[in-house]
């Protein structure tokens, strides 16, 4: 017999997280209305960038092709400093990222660095108009920071790709500490979405026979403590939409390695479903999407209002079908109009925009760095700038991670 889960209330949700902003800390001070603008901007970034969307023309300056309307600009570049005689110097293999918004118009888009040993999370300040005012390090001392989420209240999650990985919540404006939250699980982490409606987090994970999981916090949004779930997936996705139970894990945070070896979590519940190589995550209106790069699939899941849903195939590449131009599926976001962003692990090193219907829409390549791959790729709070990284630069070795955006001419 499938276990219930807990399940999380619908009414009031979005009422309460403008509380929780008013009241968590972790943003900076002003009316009310500020809050509900930043919660807003975290929830639905816009899509101005979008609407230039057309056939890619020749590679610029730095390699990249884009359509008629759009410029690129090299933002960092790894062991260089981050601007103008300013003191961060961009850390190695950048991968997720997200923007928040800061005071006085300007933003704030934080990378994570993906290093064993010694990785941890920048970030970079932006005033009103765009530039850089200044960077710093939100974290450090951790391992393989691979993808993540921004949170609605206005933090960032951090995830550790590899066994013994955690989640840290770091706060962009470095008003707190960062803090490990490991709750979510222990585990190979990708990338966490938030769903504010329902109160859940969504997170994935980077094994070939990796999980899809979801964490109900106690008491939202203190992710101290919770329910970590793993899905069970019933029926086959590729027919039709199938339904997907949701299974309590014995064990979220097992201790693996020596002789206290215990069972890694997407082993603990039989009945789980293996998904190949979970990667990046996002919510948008209701639904999570997310992919897997074993085999370049976009899955689309609808939660329903008695704690379980329905898991459907957004995007699956055919090899057979030339017009599927999207391969090494990866980090992925999700535009206020509702289209998905997926960024390519190798592939082409192409974002390709893909819409409800699954048409596929390049929005951008990056043109002589096919050993690299695509990674933190997230609006301004305006939609009017995309930023994104080559993790590895031109030769594919490193440590020239190079940071883009790209913006409105």
């Amino acid at each position: 017999m499938v276990e219930q889960s807990r399940g999380a209330p619908n009414q009031g949700r979005r009422r309460f997280l403008i509380q929780a902003l008013a009241g968590s800390g972790l943003v900076m001070a002003g009316s009310l209305a500020s809050w509900q603008r930043l919660a807003q901007a975290v929830l639905a970034p816009g899509d101005g960038l979008l609407r230039h969307l057309g056939p890619l023309g020749e590679p610029d300056e730095l390699g990249i092709r884009l359509p008629a309307g759009l410029n690129a600009r090299l933002i960092a570049r790894s062991g260089e400093p981050v601007g103008a005689k300013l003191g961060y110097r961009w850390h190695l293999y950048p991968d997720g990222g997200a923007t928040f918004p800061a005071p006085r118009g300007g933003w704030i888009y934080v990378s994570n660095s993906e290093v064993p040993a010694a990785g941890g999370v920048g970030a970079i300040r932006f005033d009103a108009r765009g530039e850089v005012i200044r960077a710093y390090s939100l974290l450090e001392g951790t391992s393989l920071n691979c993808a993540g989420g921004a949170t609605p209240w206005g933090t960032w999650l951090s995830c550790e790709e590899w066994s013994g990985g955690a989640v840290w919540e770091c706060d962009p404006r470095r008003r707190r500490l960062p803090r490990r939250r490991p709750a979510l699980g222990i585990f190979k982490h990708e990338a966490v979405a938030v769903d504010p409606d329902q109160g859940y987090l969504y997170l994935t994970e980077d094994e070939p026979d990796g999980r899809l999981y979801r964490f109900t916090p106690k008491a939202y949004p203190d992710l101290g403590d919770g329910l970590l779930e793993v899905a069970e997936v019933q029926g086959d996705p590729l027919v039709a939409p199938a339904a997907v139970m949701w299974h309590p894990l014995p064990d979220p945070m097992p201790v693996l390695g020596g002789l206290g070896r215990k069972t890694p979590t997407r082993l603990q519940v039989p009945q789980s479903t293996a998904f190949r190589g979970g990667e990046g995550i996002g919510w948008h209106a209701g639904r999570i999407y997310f992919t897997t790069k074993g085999d370049d699939t976009v899955w689309c899941y609808q939660p329903g209002a008695a704690g379980s849903g329905v898991l459907s195939v957004l995007y699956r590449r055919d090899p057979a079908r030339p017009a599927d131009i999207l391969s090494g599926v990866d980090n992925l976001t999700v535009a206020a109009s509702g289209e998905v962003l997926v960024a390519e692990d190798g592939g082409d090193m192409q974002v390709v925009v893909l819409d409800e219907a699954g048409r596929l829409t390049p929005l951008l390549q990056v043109v002589g760095q096919d050993r690299s791959e695509i990674a933190g790729i997230a609006f301004s709070p305006d939609g009017r700038r995309l930023y994104f990284s080559s993790q590895r630069g031109p030769t594919g070795k490193g440590p020239f991670g190079l940071t883009y955006e790209i913006s409105v001419a």
